[in-house]
């Protein structure tokens, strides 16, 4: 993974206003990704929209860290479920 590509967890936290270890508990939960590079964690540029997505169902919706855990499982479920559908639509417009 390029550097380039991968914003400090320090400069997000001071961004977004969040403490650290709010960072710390969307990774512990699987929720983000975090890298370490030479003592330096990174959040990839890519997790920065699910990182917002939790930070405004925390923040407006006052959910905790283990709705917050219920949500990202439920998306994900969602994405699948869409991408299963997607693709057997496309099989079946084969056949018709």
């Amino acid at each position: 993974m390029r550097k380039d590509n991968l914003i400090p967890a320090k400069e997000i936290c001071i961004r977004y206003k969040v403490e650290r270890q709010f960072v710390s508990t969307l990774f512990e939960s699987g929720i983000i990704e975090i890298v370490k590079i030479e003592e330096t964690e990174y959040i990839p540029d890519e997790q920065l929209g699910e990182f917002e997505r939790m930070i405004r169902l925390s923040r407006d919706l006052e959910i905790n860290m283990e709705g917050l855990e219920a949500i990202h499982h439920l998306l994900r479920q969602i994405e699948k479920l869409q991408k299963d559908n997607r693709r057997l639509r496309n099989r079946l417009g084969l056949y018709e």
